[in-house]
């Protein structure tokens, strides 16, 4: 019996187009983005097609023709196939002729896509020339096997500190970040890939970025940011803007994820971000209205769940006999007012590892991230943390949780007892302590540093609206004055006993200075 892996390379080893009976369909009618053609008895389902513009035309018309236009079969049916125009529908007219390519639509994917933005098919849309010439790689595959992956066990830092101590994330999950519009979402994936700059570079994962309805303002934006703080070669930006049709907004995840498993494969770390799945829901639904399949559910399509979990399922962290390489998902969902019983978040809420939700009343209180502790959680927890940041950061999630419950009960009783009045002055200093401005991720050894400093009561007298000052003049003196102890931890990812007295006396003697 084969094993997915084996189908896997026979599947890619004969992916070149295979040779097929000659077979050529014509158009019969076309509208919003969708041809009706006949003739293609033998198509299969994602095939990719090609419309031959020529037919019909003069020579001259023939030669002054655009680029090739190609196509994808979505619709199998009885007398006839119906397929999505990746590309300006206004060029397909009735009567136009098909030519069947024999292979489900492809990308190519090589290293030269590194600090390139690329369209949902791979094609350069930076002006910075032709990408080097790729490896054709299918958009839709079987995702690998349990028997070809290994545990989720090495940390996917995020620069975040109340996410990397609270809600770790490892390489190779599946962690969804969730939450109202406007509450930094993507504020969360553009710091992790910032931080990523921070890793060794035999380390470092291949971040890619996947920009799925959005405006092209925005992505611009993203790109210039991750290039003017110099994240953007190890970067790669797929796009399939909101002005791009349904179908280009559909395959743009795939395209992310067929390019995160090429860097997986060769044995290298690749973080994939879904900007966002919402997005992706209502293209599909729209490609799927127009296709004439039966809405359900609000009005999605009954086969919404398998498209998610067929995408997501692609992160994996490989066993060391397929080399030991990992990709890593983290998917953006958008809720309404904080519904998260709603069927698109229930649905990737279900296919994921964990989900971060942010809380929108969090966020107008300046909490950033407005990371909501009582209902985020990773499935794969502590096992993805560093042993220095378990160490500091142990019980700091159950202490906020706490708060968050007390802080709630306090808005209704002036009279509180010393013990629950403490432990929520703690509460409001951890809390103001995990706050961080966007675009200042910080390093693994900066992070246990500042959390040991504020688990062990180092700040307790210091005022609340002074603590991120007083933290940063902290982290500065540390690094002026004991950068061997935030080397160590660096290094080694522990805090042994030795450091441990070594960063207590450093944290002491600046607060001494202090008072």
């Amino acid at each position: 019996m084969q094993t997915i892996v084996e189908k896997i390379k026979k599947e890619l080893e004969a992916f070149q187009p295979q040779p097929i009976e000659e077979e050529v369909g014509t158009v019969i009618s076309v509208g919003d983005g969708v041809a009706t053609i006949e003739g293609l008895g033998k198509a299969g389902m994602m095939e990719m097609i090609q419309f031959d513009e020529s037919s019909g035309k003069s020579l001259e018309s023939a030669l002054a023709q655009k680029e090739t236009l190609f196509g994808m079969l979505l619709n199998l049916e009885e007398e006839t196939v119906k397929a999505v125009i990746l590309g300006e529908g206004s060029r397909v007219t009735e009567g136009m002729k098909v030519k069947r390519l024999g292979r489900v639509l492809s990308i190519p994917v090589s290293d030269g896509m590194l600090g390139r933005v690329v369209s949902a098919l791979g094609e350069p849309l930076d002006g910075k020339g032709d990408i080097a010439e790729g490896v054709e790689r299918p958009l839709e595959r079987i995702a690998y096997g349990v028997i070809d992956r290994a545990p989720v066990n090495t940390p996917l830092q995020t620069g975040i500190k109340a996410i990397d101590a609270t809600i770790p994330i490892g390489r190779g999950q599946r962690e969804l970040i969730i939450g109202d519009r406007g509450t930094g979402k993507t504020t969360i994936t553009i710091d992790t890939i910032l931080n990523q700059k921070s890793i060794p570079e035999a380390t470092r994962p291949i971040c890619i970025y996947v920009a799925i309805g959005q405006k092209e303002s925005k992505t611009a934006r993203l790109v210039h940011e991750l290039a003017t703080r110099g994240a953007l070669s190890y970067s790669i930006i797929v796009t399939a803007s909101a002005a791009e049709s349904a179908a280009l907004q559909f395959l743009a995840p795939f395209a992310g994820a067929t390019i995160g498993e090429y860097f997986m494969e060769k044995g290298k770390d690749a973080l994939v971000i879904y900007d966002d799945l919402s997005k992706h829901a209502v293209a599909y639904r729209q490609l799927s209205l127009l296709l004439r399949r039966p809405p359900g559910r609000e009005a999605y399509p009954g086969d919404i769940f398998y498209l998610h979990s067929r995408l997501l399922e692609r992160a994996a962290k490989l066993s060391p006999e397929r080399g030991g390489g990992s990709l890593t998902a983290l998917p953006i969902i958008e809720t309404q007012e904080g519904d998260v019983s709603a069927y698109i978040p229930t649905n990737v809420i279900s296919i994921t590892d964990g989900q971060i939700f942010l809380d929108t009343d969090l966020f107008n209180k300046g909490m950033k991230p407005a990371l909501n502790i009582g209902i985020s959680v990773s499935r794969v927890g502590s096992a993805a943390q560093t042993k220095a940041m378990k160490k500091v950061a142990g019980r700091i999630k159950l202490e906020l949780a706490q708060f968050r419950e007390l802080e709630a009960f306090m808005q209704f009783s002036s009279d509180l007892d010393a013990q629950t009045r403490e432990r929520i002055e703690k509460g409001e200093r951890l809390s103001a302590l995990l706050t961080q401005n966007k675009y200042e991720p910080l390093p693994l050894a900066q992070q246990v540093a500042s959390i040991y400093a504020g688990v062990n009561g180092f700040f307790d007298k210091t005022p609340l609206l002074k603590i991120s000052e007083t933290e940063k003049r902290l982290l500065t003196y540390l690094e002026n004055n004991h950068a061997k102890v935030l080397q160590k931890i660096a290094e080694t990812g522990d805090l042994a006993a030795d450091t441990e007295t070594e960063l207590k006396q450093a944290i002491e003697s600046f607060f001494k200075a202090m008072a």
